[in-house]
């Protein structure tokens, strides 16, 4: 099997632990959280040290929008994504953004944002609500491409979440193990549409911590139905697969943590996140080794495709769309 770990460190910069953990070859990535960030000036210096433990990482944060955005602290305060259904010139918006956040997560020195988020708001669910791009999957298509465009323009990969659909069941999956009871078919007509018709523009997918209970009795990200069968098989993707942090309510479906490392992998995810939780993280280090997975030699694609400059307000671009967003009263 192939597969690797991501991980995230304690603090603002990197101390002694940090450094001897992030060394395993195992650990392939790692991500940052509000209490790893002070400023974009720290945050760079925070991805210097650890490009200079290991220059392989992929680098990646959760900055979306809205309410979801780890960086803070002179950063622009991106809207969240539902909130530009509202506007005529919505794709041209969801383009701004997707550019601008890019643009800011790549000067940071980091890799990836995961984004964007392609379920849909049924408004059944409060952790995904205005995460989502809108409440039918042709409008979470047609914005979340704009802003996957925008991404790339910026010189960073996209990566879709969480396959195949999050936005029916009324849980959370940081904290329960959420159920839909929906068919496979009803599940293909709707939430698979943004996923099927974008797999194209996406590089990255993370599936859902969600047992869709008339298809297979695993989380999304533990079954190799879905992950194989339809993800790879039926809808031609071959980027990289994300696990959802196994450290979440969601995961324990499958058991311990061993256990949930091995479904990861065997169901094909590429890497799997082990966040929040230092102790766990050492324990799915342990498992990965026993099992012997051997790195995916795909994670390359993840990488920042541009290095972007310090000083990107000088842009032109950057003041259109700052101009642009802010006459919508989006900023």
């Amino acid at each position: 099997m192939q597969g690797s770990l991501m991980v995230d460190v304690e603090g603002l910069w990197l101390n002694a632990q940090d450094r001897q953990f992030l060394k395993h070859p195992e650990i392939g990535g790692l991500i940052l959280f509000a209490r790893n960030t002070e400023d974009p000036k720290q945050v760079r210096e925070l991805c210097q040290s650890i490009r200079a433990t290991r220059p392989d990482l992929i680098l990646a944060i959760d900055q979306e929008g809205g309410r979801v955005q780890r960086l803070r602290q002179n950063t622009l305060q991106l809207p969240a994504m539902g909130s530009f259904i509202d506007h005529s010139n919505a794709k041209q918006l969801a383009h701004y953004c997707g550019w601008l956040m890019a643009t800011e997560v790549l000067a940071a020195g980091l890799d990836i944002s995961f984004a964007p988020v392609l379920d849909i708001n049924y408004q059944r669910n409060q952790v995904i609500g205005q995460r989502a791009f809108g409440h039918t999957p042709d409008q979470v298509t047609l914005l979340a491409s704009s802003f996957i465009t925008g991404m790339q323009q910026a010189g960073m990969q996209a990566t879709g979440k969480h396959f195949p659909g999050h936005g029916w069941v009324t849980g959370d999956s940081h904290f329960v193990i959420p159920e839909d009871e929906r068919s496979l078919e009803e599940i293909k007509q709707t939430d698979l549409i943004p996923f099927a018709k974008l797999i194209k523009q996406l590089v990255g997918i993370m599936p859902a911590h969600v047992i869709y209970t008339q298809v297979d009795d695993k989380p999304a990200g533990f079954s190799p139905y879905w992950v194989q069968t339809v993800l790879r098989q039926e809808l031609g993707f071959n980027g990289i697969i994300f696990s959802d942090d196994l450290s979440m309510a969601g995961a324990h479906a499958v058991g311990n943590i061993h256990n949930r490392v091995n479904a990861a992998f065997s169901a094909g995810c590429d890497m799997a996140l082990v966040c929040n939780n230092r102790a766990m993280a050492e324990e799915a280090l342990i498992s990965t080794q026993q099992l012997n997975i051997k790195p995916s030699q795909k994670l390359g694609l993840m990488r920042a495709q541009t290095s972007t400059d310090t000083d990107y307000k000088a842009n032109p671009y950057w003041q259109e769309a700052v101009n642009a967003l802010q006459q919508a009263n989006l900023l």
